[in-house]
C-alpha cells in the first residue's frame, strides 16, 4: 500500500499569510504530477501550487479563504513516487481579492528581494528605509489602524507622535522605530508653515446622485508613490522631435523576416535600443541619487522599464541589459513581458531594478506629456503619436513621419543643457540606425 504523506506550501518566496482562492481537489480525487492543488493570491499576481507526485487524496487540511505560509499543511496524499516540493507557478486570476503585502518569515534564510512597484505603474521603486516625509501611510491592518507592535505604539506616545501621519518601511508596511525616528527628524528640519493644505472634503450627494468606484489596487499603491516622487524630485521636462521616416521604412520591410522568427518587430524595440546607446553615452541620466543626495550611482548596467497598461493600472517590466541584445531579441521579451503584465502573471523580479523608463502613447494619440520619474530613477522618456509632417529640406516640403519625445528628468541631477543633448542624441540615433552601431 502507498504511504501517506503530507503535503505542504513550498518555498514561496518573501510572502507570509497568503489568502488561498481556489481549492482544487477534494478527498478521494486522483491527481497527477504537477496538477494544481490551491491557488493562492499574492500582490499582484495569483500563484498556482501543484502536486508534487501523482497520488489519491486522503484529507484536505485547507477552504477558500484559509491564510497558509511555507510549510502550511495542504492535504494528505497516497503516492508510491517520492514526493518533491513543488514550485509556485504564476497564474492569472483578475478577479480573485486583493493581499496585504507579505511579511517575510524569519525561518526563510535567503527571501528574495522585496517587490518594487512602478510609478506609472504602478508602484515605484524605492530606497531601502526611505526618510518618512509625513505622506498618509497605506494602511492594511484589519483593523483600521496603523500596523505598529505595542512597544512603538508606546514609543510614539511617550513622543506625541501620530502613527496616522507615518508610512511604514516595515513588512506590509509596518511602523518601526526607525520610522517614528525619521518622521521627527523630518518635522523638525522642516520649516515653519511649509506644509501642503489639505484639499477640502466636498459632500458631492447635496448636489445630486453620485457612484462611488473603488480605485484597482495597483492604482491605490501606485498613487502614493507618484505623490512623493512629484512632491521630492524636481520635474522639468524637455520636449523634442525625432525624424523616424527611414526608421519607419526599415522597420516594415524586416516585417515579414521577423514575422517568420516569430517576433512582431515594433517601434519599441528600436526605441529601447536608441534609449540603451544614449544612456551609455549619458551616464548621469542611468543613474540614481545616494540617500544623502551627496553621491551619483553611476549604474554599469542598462535596463530599461515599458510601462505597460493592463486593467488594473500600469505596471512596468523591466527589460534586461538591452545594450547587449539585438533588436530581434529586445523585441520578443518586450512582448513576452507585456503579456505577462495584462495576464498578471509578472515575477517580483521582472519588475526590479530599472535604470530607466519609457512611457509610450503612440498608439493611442496625443502630442506631448509629462511623464512622472520613477523614482529612484532620474529620467523617464514619454513617447506621443508620430505623425507625417511637411518638413522643409533647404529647398521644398518634403512628409517626413515626426515621432513627439518627452523626457523628464530630475533637475537635481540632470541640467537643462544636457536634457536637451541627451534628447538630440536620441533623436539622431533615431532618424540614422546606423549611427547604433558606432
Amino acid at each position: 500500500m502507498a504511504k501517506q504523506q503530507e503535503i505542504t506550501v513550498p518555498d514561496i518566496g518573501a510572502f507570509h499569510d497568503v489568502e488561498i482562492i481556489e481549492v482544487l481537489i477534494k478527498p478521494g480525487d486522483t491527481v497527477a504530477k504537477e496538477q494544481t492543488l490551491i491557488t493562492l493570491e499574492s500582490e499582484k499576481s495569483s500563484l498556482e501550487v501543484p502536486a508534487p507526485f501523482a497520488g489519491i487524496i486522503d484529507e484536505l487540511r485547507v477552504k477558500i479563504g484559509d491564510k497558509v505560509s511555507v510549510g502550511s499543511p495542504i492535504c494528505t496524499m497516497q503516492a508510491t513516487g517520492q514526493a518533491e516540493q513543488p514550485q509556485p507557478v504564476a497564474a492569472s486570476k483578475p478577479n480573485s481579492p486583493p493581499l496585504p503585502e507579505m511579511i517575510v518569515p524569519e525561518h526563510v534564510k535567503s527571501p528574495p528581494p522585496k517587490l518594487i512597484l512602478s510609478p506609472v505603474d504602478a508602484e515605484m521603486a524605492l530606497p531601502r528605509r526611505m526618510p518618512n516625509t509625513g505622506l498618509p501611510p497605506v494602511d492594511l491592518s484589519p483593523a483600521g489602524k496603523p500596523l505598529a507592535s505595542p512597544a512603538i505604539r508606546k514609543f510614539s506616545r511617550e513622543l506625541g507622535v501620530d502613527l496616522n501621519q507615518i508610512t511604514g518601511t516595515g513588512p506590509r508596511g509596518r511602523i518601526l522605530r526607525e520610522d517614528v525616528q525619521a518622521f521627527i527628524k523630518h518635522q523638525l528640519a522642516k520649516p515653519a508653515s511649509t506644509g501642503i493644505p489639505a484639499l477640502p472634503v466636498v459632500d458631492f450627494k447635496k448636489f445630486g446622485d453620485i457612484e462611488l468606484l473603488p480605485l484597482s489596487r495597483i492604482k491605490r499603491r501606485s498613487g502614493p508613490n507618484l505623490l512623493r516622487s512629484w512632491l521630492n524630485i524636481p520635474h522639468v521636462t524637455q520636449f523634442d522631435e525625432a525624424d523616424i521616416t527611414e526608421l519607419e521604412d526599415f522597420r516594415k520591410s524586416q516585417q515579414d523576416e521577423a514575422k517568420a522568427s516569430g517576433v512582431k518587430l515594433t517601434l519599441l524595440a528600436f526605441l529601447l535600443k536608441a534609449c540603451a546607446k544614449s544612456l551609455k553615452a549619458f551616464p548621469t541620466v542611468n543613474s540614481s541619487l545616494s540617500e544623502d543626495g551627496e553621491s551619483l550611482i553611476l549604474k554599469q548596467y542598462v535596463h530599461i522599464g515599458i510601462a505597460v497598461s493592463t486593467e488594473e493600472g500600469l505596471v512596468v517590466p523591466v527589460i534586461r541589459d538591452v545594450d547587449k541584445k539585438g533588436v530581434y531579441q529586445v523585441a520578443q521579451e518586450t512582448a513576452e513581458l507585456a503579456e505577462l503584465a495584462r495576464s498578471r502573471k509578472l515575477k517580483p523580479d521582472q519588475m526590479q531594478g530599472g535604470c530607466f523608463t519609457i512611457s509610450s502613447l503612440g498608439s493611442i494619440g496625443g502630442t506631448a506629456f509629462t511623464p512622472i520619474i520613477n523614482a529612484p530613477e532620474v529620467a523617464i522618456l514619454g513617447i506621443s503619436q508620430a505623425k507625417m509632417q511637411p518638413v522643409w529640406d533647404g529647398t521644398e516640403f518634403t512628409p517626413r513621419l515626426i515621432l513627439p519625445l518627452s523626457f523628464s528628468y530630475d533637475h537635481r541631477v540632470i541640467d537643462g543643457a544636457d536634457a536637451a543633448r541627451f534628447t538630440t542624441h536620441l533623436a539622431g540615433l533615431l532618424a540614422d540606425l546606423r549611427r547604433i552601431l558606432l
